[in-house]
């Protein structure tokens, strides 16, 4: 839901601390010209402009939920620009809710041209040129009673959604040199991980370093920080890594 909601609550974070205003998270991988974007939030807009973003060559997306696809209609300014669709990627339950609720952007012969081209999912892929290209490896994972898609590139892994890692994604997550994983709140909750059980998971993979999204309300960035070892920090909105 962001932070704060769009009613103005605050929850348990400081209004004071910039880095507590928190948009839908979704995040921007670059390799010169090469912008893949994952998810498509309704914040997405406002998230282009406040990074200075211009260009987004692909989008891949995690799942089907309103929160990762409903701006995707900021789509549109990248095909007017580059005058060619934009290729995105997902697997096949989100792909076929794209298409259903958004079909004027796949179907061309309306009053609308299709901006978009739909493309499923594989384990391995690559995109981008020669010099730009970025090899990702897509992990399916359990976020309540849907999956959700983990992406795994340049050593480095991004969860958004997650409440469950089978021991066989423990394995391919580990020795990661950046490990950004689901953790919404403080308590327990049916599909997304906890404080406690991101911990629990950080215990058997051991990632360098690992970076905290989709928090809640409840989760203050100082009190959280403070809560964490050394090596583990939240995320905030502007966050830029080098990989």
């Amino acid at each position: 839901m962001g932070v704060p909601r769009a009613d103005g609550y605050w929850g348990f974070c400081d209004k004071k601390n910039i880095k507590n205003y928190r948009t839908r998270c979704s995040v921007l991988i670059s390799k010169g010209n090469n912008n893949i974007l994952i998810d498509t939030s309704p914040d997405l807009r406002s998230q282009l402009l406040r990074n200075k973003i211009k260009n987004i060559s692909s989008v891949l997306y995690t799942h089907k939920h309103a929160d990762q696809t409903h701006g995707i209609n900021d789509l549109r300014v990248f095909f007017l620009k580059n005058k060619k669709k934009l290729n995105i990627y997902a697997d096949k339950t989100t792909l076929s809710y794209l298409k259903n609720n958004f079909s004027y952007f796949f179907n061309d012969g309306t009053e609308y041209p299709a901006i978009l081209n739909a493309n499923k999912l594989k384990s391995n892929f690559s995109l981008g040129s020669k010099k730009e290209l970025i090899k990702f490896r897509s992990i399916k994972v359990r976020h309540g009673k849907i999956n959700s898609i983990g992406y795994i590139f340049a050593n480095t892994a991004y969860i958004s959604d997650c409440n469950e890692l089978s021991n066989s994604n423990l394995n391919k997550l580990k020795n990661l040199k950046y490990f950004i994983i689901d953790c919404l709140r403080f308590n327990p909750h049916p599909s997304h991980f906890s404080l406690d059980e991101v911990l629990d998971v950080l215990k058997e993979i051991k990632p360098a370093n690992t970076i905290l999204t989709n928090l809640h309300s409840d989760l203050d960035y100082n009190i959280l920080l403070q809560k964490l070892p050394i090596n583990v920090k939240p995320a905030f909105d502007g966050l830029k890594m080098q990989l």
